[in-house]
């Protein structure tokens, strides 16, 4: 089956000596795994060059029933990612939220709310020059939305403990160990008014900066146990002052 569909480079691997393998995150298939040639001539019309982690591409796929690796047939840039790649902090910030989406989004189901959140996130990054030490922090908060985990912060009340596991502010902490104290909890709730819009008004110590993505990354895996270590995760805590 031929198709046209927009798509986000996720992740890249070699698949032997004359293929790589590209996961991307599609606007009409979902998640998809692609088999492309690792190396063209300049007049190929599926350049490897593209398949950088974050690049926003414009495809016609070729899609095979009962096949897990599928075809590019012409490919290219909905929108050059000029400043993401060639600003140093802008592309270690673009490869950990790569990995984040490799390690969490993992339907195969088109989710068109899903995918606009994903191609606004790009383009603000690509874009940003105020407020991007945040910008990591605002898109895992935002992603929750999508993950069906975001937590209840209507619930929250000065004193109170976020049980981590339940996603909810209480009075009282949880008898498990998953949860913030009261002061991380006022934090946490004060994290969730954060926005691209805003995200310049917000700030963080280094030190508070490596906790707070801490304890977002702690939720995570608590609501999805399946995620790995991340690697890129290493590398934030020097980006910024």
């Amino acid at each position: 089956m031929l198709g046209k569909t927009r798509g986000i480079v996720l992740h890249s691997i070699p698949y032997n000596d004359t293929y790589s393998i590209i996961y991307m995150y599609t606007e009409v298939f979902g998640r998809v795994s692609y088999l492309v040639a690792r190396s063209r001539g300049k007049k190929s019309a599926v350049s490897k060059a593209l398949f950088i982690p974050l690049s926003v591409v414009e495809m016609e796929v070729e899609h095979l029933p009962k096949r897990d690796l599928h075809r590019i047939r012409e490919t290219k840039l909905c929108y050059p990612l000029c400043h993401l790649y060639a600003n140093p902090v802008k592309n270690a910030l673009a490869l950990f939220i790569a990995e984040v989406l490799f390690r969490v989004v993992k339907d195969t189901e088109p989710d068109a709310r899903l995918f606009d959140f994903l191609y606004r996130s790009i383009h603000l990054l690509e874009q940003a020059d105020d407020g991007i030490a945040n910008f990591h922090l605002v898109f895992l908060l935002r992603l929750l939305n999508y993950l069906g985990i975001y937590p209840n912060v209507d619930s929250y009340v000065e004193g109170c403990f976020f049980d981590m596991r339940n996603g909810v502010f209480n009075d009282k902490p949880p008898m498990h160990r998953h949860y913030l104290d009261r002061e991380e909890s006022k934090i946490f709730a004060r994290l969730f008014k954060i926005s691209y819009e805003n995200m310049s008004l917000y700030a963080f110590s280094r030190h508070d900066r490596v906790n707070i993505l801490d304890r977002i990354l702690t939720y995570y895996r608590i609501h999805l146990p399946e995620i790995p270590e991340l690697k890129s995760v290493s590398i934030m805590p020097t980006l910024f002052d």
